[in-house]
Parts: structure tokens; C-alpha cells; sequence
């Protein structure tokens, strides 16, 4: 995966970049299929905003943005809910291919208990 870090009104210190690297690639190890990732940092008076977006494959694009005083809770949250995206999305994915099984296995067993 490729990973971009910006900052904006701020100078990018050497432990955010690798504080925001190291939980992108705990991101990358439970979604290996991540193509890009973009980190925008940006500090406007005493709110400290992460904002994260993720490009994977089948078009699928996941953006999440978080704000609080502290910009290593900022980019902790932001991950988090991208990560919580792409789960809801895999698991769309994965359930939506098994309706079809599950559906026929259901009519089995109604055509099973009708006949009994």
C-alpha cells in the first residue's frame, strides 16, 4: 500500500509521521488489498484534524475525518473509523455472495418440514 502524509499549517514532525505510518500498517496487515492511503493533518487554532482517505479495489474509496485537541487521538480515531468502514463494506461484500447458498439450504429445510 502506498502511503501519503500531508500536513497543513503545521510543520510534520518525525513521531507524527511514523505515529500515523505505524497504524496504517496495522490497517494494511487486516485489509491487504488496500491500494492507497492519504493522511491530511491539519491544525486550526486548538482543533487538531486528521482526516484519512483509502482507495482499495472495485472503486471503493473510504473517508474518514476526525477532530479533538490532541492530534494522536485525532489520527487513532480517523483509522479507526475507516477501519469500521471497510469491514461494513467487506462484510457486505462477503454476506451478499452467500445469500444465495443461504437461501437455498433455508428452502431445503422448509421443503424438508412440509414433508414431514
Amino acid at each position: 500500500m502506498q502511503i501519503s502524509i500531508t500536513g497543513r499549517h503545521m510543520e510534520l514532525t518525525d513521531a507524527l509521521r511514523d505515529h500515523a505510518q505505524s497504524r496504517l500498517e496495522k490497517l494494511n496487515s487486516e485489509f491487504p488489498r488496500l491500494q492507497t492511503a492519504h493522511v491530511v493533518l491539519d491544525v486550526e487554532k486548538h482543533r487538531q484534524l486528521a482526516e484519512l482517505i483509502v482507495h482499495a479495489p472495485n472503486h471503493v474509496v473510504v473517508d474518514a475525518k476526525d477532530e479533538t485537541s490532541d492530534m494522536y487521538a485525532s489520527i487513532d480515531s480517523a483509522v479507526d473509523k475507516a477501519t469500521k468502514q471497510l469491514r461494513r463494506i467487506r462484510d457486505k461484500m462477503v454476506d451478499h455472495k452467500s445469500q444465495e447458498s443461504l437461501g437455498e439450504i433455508e428452502a431445503e429445510v422448509e421443503a424438508r418440514q412440509s414433508e414431514a
